[in-house]
């Protein structure tokens, strides 16, 4: 079976391929019309974010068996395309939950005890203790919004904190001993934090807007390490402003280019962009919640095992 790598990705990946007789090949740079034109030689493509796996793409790849990509979402590929042409979609959330899981924590601790905003302060000689008063988590609830893989590690990396952890999806029975799962009335009812787990699909596209912020019951705070446009900015923006919004921890944003490059290649930066910039009370990281260096190589091992085991009789025929 040969498969084409196209994103750099944990060395290790490779290896396991290769020690099980599978034949790579690595082409990080060609356009995406160059790919076409080869990409019937093709039985498998491992992929992160390169580009869009469209149907054009897909009726060029006559051969294609598998589309493996080494992360969470498929967002990037016409699914329902792709699997009417019986190919296998292959994603590794298990790799990177726990990484998000402590980025989510990370973010909402940093946003409680207002650590950016003093770390900035005193490092520009500024000692201002009780306008750095923080809160604590404890007795806090905190709703998760998709209790999959992301959300069930989130969940579990509260566990000790003393706060009551609800859950809302769209499958029944998702709760466990970490999350009780309500309907998302409830979860607005009586949630201080809420943290948004979900992929991106057109049922959570937009779905934090001004209406989801108006039946939320209590202020509160807003943790996003899932898909930027399932968040509407702008009208965040408004919250945050009024007071609805506590504080904000968003590691996606909904200007991010669906390859999660540069949000800075345009001079022209959207008005709630340059909003968000300038608030102390938000927390701004660059897609990274589930990129650390243990996921990059457990993101690999997983990706690797899922192939081998649907595909290694492949080789052997």
């Amino acid at each position: 079976m040969k498969i084409l790598h196209l994103d750099t990705n944990h060395p290790l990946l490779l290896e396991t391929l290769n020690s099980e007789g599978f034949e790579n090949v690595e082409d990080y740079s060609s356009s995406e019309e160059a790919i076409k034109k080869i990409i019937h030689n093709y039985q498998g493509i491992v992929i992160r974010s390169r580009f869009k796996i469209d149907a054009s793409f897909l009726d060029a790849a006559i051969n294609l068996k598998f589309i493996a990509r080494v992360g969470a979402g498929l967002e990037n590929i016409d699914t329902p395309y792709a699997e009417s042409k019986g190919i296998q979609l292959i994603s590794a959330p298990e790799g990177n939950r726990n990484a998000v899981g402590e980025h989510a924590l990370g973010m909402l601790l940093s946003l409680f005890n207002k650590l950016n905003k003093a770390d900035k302060e005193v490092k520009a000689g500024q000692w201002n203790r009780e306008a750095n008063r923080g809160v604590e988590l404890n007795g806090k609830t905190v709703g998760i919004i998709g209790y999959g893989n992301m959300g069930k590690s989130f969940a579990k990396k509260l566990k000790g904190f003393d706060c009551e952890v609800l859950c809302n999806d769209i499958k029944p029975n998702m709760g466990d001993e970490n999350a009780r799962q309500v309907p998302l009335a409830e979860l607005q009812k009586k949630a201080d934090v809420i943290s948004l787990h979900t992929p991106w699909t057109p049922s959570t596209d937009k779905m934090i807007d001004r209406t989801f912020i108006t039946a939320v019951e209590k202020p509160f705070w807003l943790l996003n390490t899932a898909r930027g446009k399932s968040v509407v900015t702008s009208h965040v923006v408004s919250a945050l402003e009024t007071g609805k919004i506590l504080g904000a921890g968003l590691d996606v944003l909904e200007f991010e280019k669906t390859s999660f490059e540069s949000l800075f290649d345009s001079e022209a930066l959207p008005q709630a962009l340059k909003q968000l910039l300038t608030m102390d009370n938000v927390l701004l990281s660059p897609h990274v919640a589930g990129w650390t260096i243990e996921s990059k190589e457990q993101l690999a091992k997983v990706i690797a095992h899922k192939i081998i085991v649907s595909f290694k009789s492949f080789n052997q025929k």
